[in-house]
């Protein structure tokens, strides 16, 4: 955040691919950003964001203990704070995994988190005593991870819909159904990844002969 607020609002549109309006909010935000976090400044991450796939998980009528499972179970990377767990709180911001972002500490945000991201996942796994991972984050996240460094078992759920005689990835739904498979595995406390085939949330089905023995394909 240090480096951002350095950028004025005409140099956040081309660093952050964004209109002048969002530019100038954001610059607004990197203003008011505090190392402080609390109550008034802060939300916690899974209330905080608002994009497709949250819009998917659609946490509001969690219970308390779906809350806690979740919490315990899902993570979310960040292209500012690395990884967050879902009650975290944090402040308003925009920087996405793949923006060109240089600092003086690494020429990408890649190089920045992956290390420290790589090393985090590693602890956890030993920590909860889990060897599989289900990659629910897009490409241009999972890949801030080195998920060969890892020792577990990586399954990821690919979402196909089918548009013109084909299957095929449509990038709009496909985040969302990553958020309804969160909410799946978060509202029937899912952890044994196999449970995850029975996943049919708006008429998504596992399909067996598209799939892979980490690469689990459901279709619709």
């Amino acid at each position: 955040m240090d480096e951002l607020i350095k950028y004025s609002p005409y140099e956040m549109e081309g660093l952050m691919k964004v209109n002048s309006g969002l530019a100038e909010k954001n610059f607004m935000r990197h203003l008011q950003w505090s190392g402080e976090h609390n109550l008034q400044n802060s939300k916690q991450a899974l209330h905080a964001y608002d994009g497709a796939v949250f819009q998917g998980i659609n946490a509001d009528d969690f219970s308390e203990e779906e809350l806690v499972f979740a919490d315990k179970h899902i993570r979310i990377l960040s292209g500012l704070y690395g990884v967050l767990k879902p009650l975290d709180i944090i402040q308003p911001y925009r920087l996405e995994m793949g923006t060109k972002f240089s600092t003086q500490y690494s020429k990408d945000l890649y190089v920045f988190w992956q290390d420290k991201l790589t090393d985090y996942f590693e602890e956890e796994m030993k920590k909860q005593n889990y060897n599989v991972i289900i990659n629910l984050a897009s490409r241009e996240y999972s890949s801030a991870i080195n998920l060969n460094r890892l020792h577990a078992r990586v399954v990821t759920p690919v979402f196909k819909d089918y548009k013109r005689g084909v299957y095929k990835i449509i990038t709009i739904y496909a985040k969302r159904a990553r958020g309804l498979m969160s909410r799946f595995m978060t509202k029937n406390k899912i952890v044994m990844p196999e449970d995850l085939k029975a996943f049919d949330e708006e008429g998504y089905r596992y399909m067996d002969s598209l799939s892979s023995e980490d690469e689990w394909v459901f279709i619709r």
